[in-house]
């Protein structure tokens, strides 16, 4: 059997699906959601509760957990781990672990144990900071400064300094808790934190995920000297080198295969993030088309023809694990955001679905600002959600135009802040928990004007890791690999209304509105 493994280690949840390449067939498709299967950690949203609004940290002991709950269960449930023949992963981007010196060392896990009882004594930090953080504003301005401003942070890393990212998370460990920084050896990502467990030693990170930290030089895949100086003292001993997504990061763990029957060579491969295994888990690699994926955050991205970057600021330029470039847009207020309209007017589901296409494209005038949390695309700290229009609409008691409100915002939102790209897709390819919904894929194609269509697994991320395991253990190329899993549904095509003008409108008004609240 040619069996290969894709683990997501998301925002919610532990991931695994499972491709056979000698019956074209997805053998397993399951995942573990934090707050149900692990409740004792407090993380229901996968973050702990912070009472500073811009503080998002998740325990990265949760995630180790998971994986022993994650394997367990599958096992119990009578799947053969021991048919695998390669593992990868996609985590969470930007998240950090602390590991201290001779964390590799002590990595030779007893099968006896659990496993999250022998990580914990390695961490210098019991927390780790997430995508969600917004709370280093002053560390991203002292990062531009220490360079020569936004710009040489921009064409050497392909993002301005970005709260969430690495380099001013790491920033900000030095300046209020020099002692641990001090006292830490190793800095990972989520994704190469995973892949550290899994291999049961020291690994790389890989060119796709470390793009997202504001310390790659996309330009010649190392660790950028001016940017790791100006992020922290000693930082370029803390980070392990960079590897192409290829990467065998080694065989692994003898744990996990005593305690759970994989086979004792099967090899690891690199890690990357969730959105560049979510390129190759939508079939994406080539450009072409351009992917909107629909989850706690929502996010634009797509294979870039060349690299290029927004010259506001919001977007990024991030590593391809195919090869080359991907363009991407993350939106903080995705489905969180919906589910909280969809909460406060009483809908499940199905009826939310249901009133976006019984309502009119535009939403007779009613449009909303969309942010309960606060946002990173545009850069909003004080997050409200604003309702202009009529009467009936502002005070809540329109739940048909505040379900198609919420959506045309986020997606004129989105279209809004895609520009810069300069691309004009003919076909968007929809991934993510809210793809399912037909509702929300129709206002996405009216706003965009382009044709919506989804794969049949809605987890790309995990699917992603799953070829790419496959790609780097055979000799399998991308178009196959793409034809037999990661083809678009044939009955879910959904074709976009004839409603420029009608977006066009509520674009400006959008745009007049954040002006006016929000100065951007």
């Amino acid at each position: 059997m040619h069996q290969f493994l894709g683990l997501d280690s998301s925002t919610q949840s532990l991931s695994a699906i499972v491709v056979d390449l000698d019956t074209g067939e997805t053998v397993l498709d399951v995942a573990a959601n934090f707050g149900e299967a692990l409740p004792a950690y407090e993380s229901p949203a996968g973050f702990l509760a912070n009472p500073d609004p811009l503080v998002r940290h998740a325990d990265p002991l949760m995630w180790v957990e998971a994986l022993d709950y994650l394997f367990e269960k599958c096992r119990a449930d009578g799947f053969d781990w021991g048919n695998i023949r390669g593992i990868s992963g996609s985590g969470q981007q930007h998240g950090t672990v602390y590991l201290k010196p001779g964390f590799a060392d002590s990595a030779n896990w007893d099968s006896g144990q659990p496993l999250v009882d022998q990580v914990r004594p390695l961490l210098t930090r019991q927390t780790s900071p997430i995508w969600m953080d917004s709370s280093t504003t002053a560390e991203c301005r002292e990062l531009a400064a220490a360079v020569g401003g936004d710009e040489y942070v921009m064409a050497i890393t392909g993002s301005r300094p970005i709260e969430r990212f690495p380099a001013s998370q790491i920033r900000k460990l030095h300046k209020v808790d020099p002692d641990t920084y001090e006292a830490t050896a190793r800095i990972y990502l989520v994704s190469s934190f995973m892949a550290f467990l899994l291999s049961g030693r020291d690994v790389p990170i890989d060119f796709g995920d470390g793009a997202g930290m504001n310390l790659l030089n996309l330009a010649d895949g190392t660790w950028d000297p001016k940017m790791l100086d100006a992020a922290a003292p000693g930082l370029a001993d803390k980070l392990p080198p960079v590897a192409a997504s290829n990467t065998v990061t080694g065989e692994l763990a003898p744990y996990f295969c005593e305690k759970y029957g994989f086979a004792a060579d099967t090899p690891v491969i690199a890690w990357s993030g969730d959105n560049p295994c979510s390129l190759i888990g939508m079939g994406g690699a080539a450009p072409g088309s351009a992917i909107i994926s629909l989850s706690t955050g929502d996010t634009f991205f797509g294979a870039m023809r060349a690299p290029r970057t927004d010259p506001k600021g919001y977007g990024h330029v991030f590593g391809n694990p195919a090869g080359g470039f991907m363009s991407l847009i993350c939106f903080k207020n995705g489905s969180l955001t919906r589910e909280h309209v969809a909460n406060r007017v009483g809908m499940d589901w199905d009826a939310f679905s249901g009133a976006i296409l019984d309502t009119a494209p535009g939403n007779n005038g009613n449009f909303m600002l969309p942010y309960i949390e606060s946002e990173i695309t545009p850069v909003i700290l004080e997050p409200q959600l604003k309702l202009i229009g009529d009467d009936n609409f502002t005070s809540w008691q329109d739940p048909a135009a505040a379900a198609r409100g919420i959506v045309e915002a986020q997606a004129v939102s989105m279209r809004l802040h895609a520009a810069w790209i300069d691309e004009t897709p003919e076909t968007l390819l929809a991934t993510g928990g809210a793809s399912k919904n037909r509702g929300i894929l129709q206002v996405f194609a009216d706003v965009f004007g382009a044709r919506v269509q989804t794969i049949d697994v809605s987890n790309s991320a995990a699917l992603g890791a799953a070829l790419r395991a496959a790609h780097a253990c055979t000799d399998v190329d991308w178009p196959e690999l793409f034809a037999d899993f990661a083809a678009p549904a044939a009955d879910v095509a959904i074709h976009p209304a004839e409603t420029t003008a009608v977006y066009a409108d509520l674009t400006e008004r959008f745009v007049g509105e954040l002006h006016t609240t929000y100065g951007v």
